[in-house]
């Protein structure tokens, strides 16, 4: 029996389910130029839903013929229809927190960031710490005069800011770059020796420039949290909910159905249970636990939930730390850097470390997500599974991920598919990192392993896609068009275009294989029968438009299950 057969058997079956008691579908679209994602179904002109799911799609005769006198009829106009985004990877919290802070993200010179914080400082006066996210040096026209080892140094921040402590995060979020105020509150000086797994950035006097670097930030990170700790809980709540409402704002007007959370922490996850249970929650969200590995065994108690109130909330993974990014050196490599040939990164968790971690997932039948950017922490992780896999029982269907995947030795790109271990990928990465991946990795080791997603589906891994916002933008557009192009978006150019994708891949990782990789490909991912009615209503068809188009494409509607939660045509509350 052909699977087009076994598709048509299944709505006929739950057609013949109804009875003349029956209302009928609660609406139907139809008119309308739907891509499924569904290979047994790929396109189609109209789909029923009732009760939030799909219950038929095809032709519009035959599901027009469903409708009943309360059957919600919608014409789609012809428009573009296909499922939900899943941003596979990015960060919900920060996305919110984002917008709460100063955005650097699109700025292209040192002066600029500073003009930035100042600003900030004048629209909000009573600010007692300045936060920022988003700068990055290897993108700027041109470098700033005061440079120190490829950074900035912190001394116009000190001269501008001498009172108030200014953090300024990388967009990696791999760095960070803060003022003389706040390394003194934090208690750092020309004495603190580097923490293992991190770096501080000194002059030539050995006097800290303001740049820190992986678990070098953590005295900042702690300073932060003690001055938001005095707040009182009814302001913690509100800033956490405000960060979630935003992003979660954000995510809808930009088609995100389903947000895979790239790790937040038990209270986080705690609190995203509670707007569930509340009903507060409109987009479906996976995410992945990040806690201290002295917390592990007690924050993991309860877990996993699995397909909260209705799949708006599914928590069963666990993230842990390789490496660090590539732009700030924290990569970790077989090699080393082009451009530091006296170094090749480090890992940020140890070994043993790592290995009882990926005991305790298995152990909790939780999913190990692996930060890994370096073309060493991933084989490092790789080989860490294949070990416990295979001493245990091979079991390739703990669908454990590496997030990035970013650089990779090509003998270590058949083990994904060969382990079932999941690359969790950014298509965005791969145009926004173009301008200094060479100079880091050198031509050979760039064109043979960086952002190589050809090479991978080839191989026969299951690739996913992602953002990886707040370190790029969320938006869903200019990740299909890296995807299907690797053009930079400042000049056009191409990075490597042989590992490109077509569009059917590039939908199919922001889609389907986003939903495989969180074991909910039953309920998401395509826009069939039986599944959730998550889909969204496009200007222009992403299969056909050119490819120019693809970046400026606007989500007129966002549907989750089968309710329109974002319209473009009314205006969202300021």
């Amino acid at each position: 029996m052909t699977p087009r057969i076994l598709a048509a058997l299944l709505v006929f079956s739950m057609l013949s389910c109804w009875s003349p008691a029956d209302q009928g579908p609660d609406a139907i679209y139809y008119n309308g130029n739907i891509y499924t994602v569904d290979p047994l179904q790929p396109g189609a002109q109209a789909m029923a839903i009732e009760d939030g799911r799909i219950i038929a799609i095809g032709g519009d005769e035959e599901i027009l013929v469903l409708a009943e006198p309360s059957t919600k009829l919608v014409n789609l106009q012809g428009r573009f229809v296909m499922p939900g985004f899943i941003d596979g990877h990015a960060h919900l919290v920060g996305v919110g927190e984002m917008q709460q802070q100063v955005q650097l993200l699109d700025t292209r010179s040192w002066s600029e960031v500073l003009d930035q914080v100042a600003e900030f400082v004048d629209r909000f006066p009573a600010a007692t710490l300045i936060t920022g996210r988003g700068w990055h040096q290897e993108k700027w026209a041109t470098p700033p005069a005061d440079l120190d080892q490829g950074y900035p140094t912190n001394r116009a921040l000190n001269e501008r800011f001498p009172d108030l402590p200014v953090i300024l995060d990388h967009a990696s979020g791999h760095a960070m770059i803060v003022n003389a105020r706040a390394l003194e509150m934090a208690g750092i000086t020309r004495e603190t020796p580097d923490p293992e797994g991190g770096r501080i950035i000194r002059d030539a006097n050995g006097q800290p420039t303001g740049v820190l670097e992986e678990n070098a930030m953590d005295p900042i990170n702690r300073m932060v949290m003690s001055i938001r700790e005095k707040q009182s809980e009814n302001e913690k709540e509100a800033h956490l909910r405000s960060a979630i409402q935003l992003a979660e704002q954000e995510c809808l007007s930009r088609g995100i159905t389903s947000f895979q959370d790239a790790g937040s922490s038990r209270a986080t996850l705690d609190y995203l249970k509670k707007m569930t249970t509340e009903d507060e929650l409109a987009i479906r969200v996976w995410a992945m636990l990040l806690t201290p590995p002295s917390r592990l065994e007690r924050d993991i108690r309860g877990l996993p939930w699995i397909s909260y109130g209705d799949d708006h909330l599914t928590v069963r993974a666990i993230k842990i730390y390789m490496d660090g990014a590539l732009g700030s050196h924290g990569a970790w490599l077989l090699e080393p850097y082009a451009d530091e040939p006296d170094y090749s990164g480090q890992p940020v968790t140890q070994t043993d470390t790592v290995v009882w971690m990926a005991q305790v997932a298995k152990d909790h039948d939780l999913q190990l997500c692996a930060h890994a950017i370096g073309d060493r922490a991933n084989r490092e992780f790789l080989d860490m599974c294949d070990s416990l896999f295979h001493r245990n029982g091979h079991a390739p269907d703990h669908r454990w991920r590496i997030e990035h995947a970013q650089h990779l030795d090509t003998a270590d790109i058949p083990r994904f598919a060969e382990l079932g271990v999941i690359p969790s990928m950014q298509a965005i990465h791969c145009i926004s990192d173009a301008p200094f991946v060479v100079k880091r990795l050198g031509e050979d080791r760039a064109r043979q392993g960086a952002y190589v997603w050809r090479s991978l589906i080839d191989s026969g891994a299951r690739l996913t896609n992602g953002t990886d916002a707040p370190v790029e933008s969320l938006d869903p557009m200019r990740n299909l068009y890296a995807a299907v192009t690797r053009r930079r978006l400042d000049n056009g150019e191409p990075f490597f275009p042989e590992q490109v994708l077509t569009r059917q891949e590039a939908i199919h990782t922001y889609t389907l294989a986003n939903a495989y990789a969180a074991f909910q490909e039953k309920d998401l991912g395509t826009l069939s029968p039986g599944k959730w009615a998550d889909f969204i209503i496009l200007d222009k068809d992403l299969l056909t438009c050119s490819l120019e188009e693809i970046p400026g494409t606007k989500v007129l509607q966002t549907i989750i299950g089968g309710k329109v939660v974002y319209d473009r045509s009314v205006p969202r509350p300021k």
